[in-house]
């Protein structure tokens, strides 16, 4: 009874708040309304002689034309508030004859619940899962026939329920990690929700606030002629006036949704939902690690890999291995997994996968010369040695842009090639640079610097030759009047938005803590709660002082690192590390915004792949849609870059080999065995110019910075 009573509660207080929503629409339209009545009562009064005489005739013209016009604009906004087509989900869509078990089991649940079923089933690559209205016409028209196994079931009309029934969205991790029973209780209160979103009063609200946002994304896209933009500015106030005066009362309407939803939900698999929701935590902990620290490596070098939900298995079953909360965590792979309910899971899974791509990094919709799939087997040889001698080839065109001499003078024959000893060098401080060598268990500054023009001589550096072009630097020992360099050029804009936070281990690549959590890489459910026991997910229509952008219309961002924030980061740093990384950010910014427009729109007759995304519900011209990681400061970019040639270095003169770690990302291998932390030494490198503990590293391990490597 308390059940049933908590029921009836939370939807009568959804339903309540739905009045209300359609309380403010009836009043919208008595405003709209209040003029043309003003109008018939002075053209009635005038008829029958009772408003006579010249004044009011003026009057009469002038509120008859006040009401046109006002009609005019009330009809135009419920035209493009009815038409526009509201924001949705980027998903791929999952056929009933690809998972019939699926389906069948999502119609048993809903069956149980005695509760409509979704009309379809999508995957979305995100941890969550939710219901999503996509009955609007601009969507697509409902499937023309039906068939007596249909998800409507017994009950009604199969076609009325399919038209009006929301899709269920599931996040393609709990596919992979979950259980088929832990899936079937986290879904539970999910499918719940069908039953509150069937009712009419609520039904209306919803597409009522829909139309509103779509409407606010119209009117924010604009236009260029002048009568163009005062009509979107008119649209886009009257819509933002109403989305205001609606705001509280849908968040409470949802509230009641989610309420009665989880009530209703809590008869089924109660335990087992328990244990679900810590796996619901354990996927969303894995998925974040393996698309920042693995997938986004790849993307940058133009390969996706083509099994992610394959790689967030084996990331989770790392970290089950690794953290003592989650020792028990990988005893249920002997269970059946909840992908094995869909007939062909690495047909989705490339699907999701490509679509992860598109939606976090801004990947083209189909496979060419410079986007290609890349499978786990081939990521160390395709991505991690690939982009570590893409970065150590980069780091080096920059060091010549900077006129550095790529070997000291009286350097053996043969070693002018790209060596590591010629970055240690360059950023070595001239009193760090001439104690390095004996840092390695002796006290080497005890002997002094004594040189053979007196005890208070300076040490010249190495790589300063009074012959050679003066770089782009500025010397520490230059006189203080000298003109500094300029390190903000053209190529890097100071126009571009700070990012809101800073990541701390940004900079621990790619020997990061296994264990260091990162920041959420933004998901496309943010606004929506939780899937528990007490809250169920709501429509994705948004908040209505942020409407939902209409994917597209606006133009593709370019990456691109602010400088006034790039010497705020590299205040602590050596004046030449600072001019290299500002010379490697401008260079970064080049190849990015010259590879941009090759891969930021896929031609439209393009064919996608046999289970691809529903690119006919959402516009992919303003790709990424939800970028994982803000721009990287200038101090970032050099570490990556020097962290880069050291592996170089380490694989072509001290037989490293290149390797995938689940959850740390690319890792440099030893033997067989995982190399100790890299980023304390390249640090201590880039901000005080000290090369010590880095060669000491390097000593230890057997490279030889002075032999040339390998670049691409």
């Amino acid at each position: 009874m308390t059940g049933i009573g908590g029921v009836e509660m939370g939807a009568q207080a959804a339903r309540s708040r739905a009045l209300a929503v359609l309380r403010v629409r009836s009043r919208a339209l008595a405003v709209a309304l209040l003029p043309a009545a003003a109008a018939v009562i002075l053209l009635v009064g005038g008829s029958t002689g009772h408003l006579a005489g010249g004044g009011w005739d003026v009057l009469r013209w002038v509120v008859s034309v006040l009401a046109l016009c006002v009609l005019l604009a009330a009809g135009g906004v419920a035209l493009v508030v009815a038409r526009s087509r509201p924001a949705v989900t980027p998903t791929v869509t999952v056929a009933e004859e690809s998972a019939p078990d699926l389906y069948r089991m999502v119609r048993d649940l809903a069956d149980r619940l005695d509760v409509p079923a979704p009309s379809a089933i999508a995957l979305t690559p995100d941890c969550d899962s939710w219901l999503e209205d996509r009955t609007h016409p601009a969507h697509g028209p409902p499937p023309a026939e039906k068939h007596h196994d249909d998800l409507a079931g017994p009950g009604g009309p199969a076609h009325r329920r399919s038209a009006t029934a929301p899709v269920l969205v599931i996040g393609s991790p709990f596919l992979w990690w979950m259980r088929v029973g832990e899936l079937r209780a986290v879904l539970a209160p999910v499918v719940a929700g069908t039953g509150p979103s069937a009712h009419p009063d609520i039904a209306a609200a919803r597409r009522f606030i829909r139309g509103l946002d779509a409407a606010v994304a119209v009117a924010s896209a604009g236009r260029r002629d002048p009568l163009s933009r005062v009509a979107c500015a008119g649209l886009g106030w009257a819509s933002r006036l109403l989305l205001r005066s609606c705001r509280g009362h849908a968040a409470e309407m949802e509230r009641g949704v989610a309420a009665a939803a989880a009530e209703r939900a809590q008869a089924v698999d109660y335990g087992l939902r328990i244990v679900a929701q810590e796996q619901v935590g354990l996927a969303y902990a894995g998925w974040d690690r393996l698309l920042t620290r693995v997938a986004l490596p790849a993307w940058r070098m133009g390969r996706w890999p083509s099994r992610l939900d394959v790689g967030v298995v084996a990331a989770l079953t790392e970290l089950s291995r690794r953290d003592r909360l989650a020792e028990g965590f990988a005893s249920r792979l002997g269970e059946r997994p909840a992908c094995d309910l869909l007939e062909e899971p690495g047909v989705m899974d490339e699907a999701v996968s490509l679509l992860a791509a598109r939606l976090f990094h801004g990947g083209p919709a189909e496979t060419g010369a410079d986007w290609s799939p890349v499978g786990w087997e081939e990521y160390p040889e395709e991505v991690v040695d690939r982009t570590w001698r893409t970065d150590a080839a980069r780091l080096h065109r920059v060091l010549d842009t900077l006129g550095v001499r790529r070997a000291a003078e009286g350097a053996a024959p043969g070693t002018d090639g790209p060596t590591l000893a010629r970055v240690l060098d360059h950023l070595a401080t001239p009193d760090a640079a001439s104690t390095a060598p004996l840092t390695a268990g002796t006290d080497a500054h005890a002997a002094g610097t004594e040189t053979e023009n007196g005890p208070d001589t300076p040490p010249a550096a190495p790589d300063a030759p009074t012959d050679a072009p003066q770089p782009a630097y500025e010397d520490p020992d230059a006189p203080t009047d000298a003109p500094r360099p300029a390190y903000d050029g053209p190529d890097a804009p100071t126009d571009a938005p700070r990012p809101a936070y800073e990541d701390p281990d940004a900079s621990r690549l790619p020997f990061g803590d296994s264990d260091a959590s990162r920041p959420s890489y933004g998901d496309p459910g943010a606004s929506r709660p939780p899937v528990d026991d007490f809250e169920a997910p709501q429509p994705p229509y948004g908040d209505s002082g942020t409407p939902h952008p209409p994917y597209g219309d606006h133009a593709t961002p370019v990456l691109t690192i602010p400088a006034e924030d790039d010497e705020d980061d590299l205040a602590d740093t050596t004046a030449r590390g600072a001019a290299l990384a500002a010379g490697l950010t401008a260079q970064l910014a080049r190849e990015e915004a010259e590879a941009r427009p090759a891969g930021a729109r896929a031609p439209s007759s393009a064919p996608g792949p046999a289970a691809g995304p529903d690119d006919a519900l959402w516009d992919d011209r303003a790709l990424p849609l939800l970028p994982l990681q803000p721009p990287r400061t200038g101090r970032e970019i050099l570490t990556a870059h020097i962290t880069a040639m050291v592996c170089c270095a380490a694989m072509d003169t001290a037989g490293a080999a290149p390797a995938l770690d689940w959850l740390d990302g690319p890792s440099l291998l030893f033997d067989g065995a995982r190399t100790a932390d890299l980023a304390p030494s390249v640090l201590s490198l880039v901000e005080t110019g000290d090369p010590g503990p880095l060669r000491a590293w390097m000593t230890e391990l057997g490279i030889r910075p002075e032999k040339p490597v390998r670049l691409v």
